[in-house]
């Protein structure tokens, strides 16, 4: 068999490929299931509490290193799984190592994280930053848990392929949280209702062409306007509500008068 009969060279399917490993690595792999769902649930937090840049790479940064390791493991214990089917020692020894990366890699997310949420909770510097406006880098990373959410629903549905059907569907989505990112952030409601209605004849469209059902659309723009209203409103509200710590202010002792 030749080479060029068994690997393909089309990078369109290369990445398909990708993609079907990471599906099947969260269908079948309950840890896998536990890290992703952790951290769509961290970068919320982060995008909520309006963490800077640098910080929101490092949580993303140490959650890859936490999915890179357990696909690793998984297919690490996969190999030796089609070598073996009998208990050998070099076999165990093989699957403890690899267990125990993913375990230093979760510990290390696990130390970077509450550093970061620490030093994020300090109230007078946390107000501050919440009732800012938000900022480009918040609307996109809003915009690519939208499409992770989406993504992971498709995988975990079984149907429907990655641009095209699926449990949520993603049209939906994407038409309603810019909905939601205008609803909330120009102050004309007409306005607002305009792009509400934009939205919904998008909707429309995918029912129409029976590419998605009622409840998949409607599941769509519950998601991505409850992630609008999430990643828009929560901060500025928490921003006004939260206790601030008065500091002492500091004032020169009076001089004595000189005669």
């Amino acid at each position: 068999m030749s080479h060029s009969t068994w690997r393909t060279k089309n990078p369109l399917v290369s990445f398909r490929h990708a993609v079907e490993g990471l599906g099947h690595a969260f269908r079948t792999q309950r840890n896998m299931r536990f890290h992703i769902l952790t951290f769509l649930a961290v970068f919320l937090a982060g995008l909520i509490l309006r963490l800077p840049r640098v910080e929101m790479l490092a949580l993303v940064f140490c959650a890859a290193l936490v999915m890179i390791t357990e696909m690793f493991n998984t297919a690490i214990e996969a190999t030796v799984d089609m070598i073996t089917q009998s208990y050998h020692p070099a076999a165990k020894f093989i699957k403890d190592v690899a267990a125990g990366a993913v375990l230093i890699s979760a510990i290390t997310a696990v130390l970077v994280g509450g550093v970061v949420f620490w030093g994020a909770v300090h109230l007078d510097t946390l107000s501050i930053r919440l009732v800012q406006p938000p900022t480009v880098p918040v609307f996109l990373g809003a915009f690519v848990l939208l499409l992770l959410t989406v993504f992971l629903g498709k995988i975990a549905g079984r149907k429907g392929s990655l641009l095209q059907g699926g449990v949520i569907s993603g049209h939906s989505a994407i038409a309603f949280y810019i909905a939601g990112v205008i609803v909330f952030l120009v102050p004309q409601p007409a306005v607002g209702l305009l792009a509400l209605g934009l939205a919904a004849l998008v909707a429309q469209s995918r029912v129409e062409t029976k590419i998605h059902t009622l409840r998949e659309v409607v599941a769509g723009a519950v998601i991505a306007l409850t992630l609008a209203a999430l990643v828009l409103q929560v901060p500025q509200w928490l921003g006004f509500h939260l206790p601030t710590t008065q500091l002492p202010v500091w004032t020169p002792s009076p001089q004595p008068s000189q005669k």
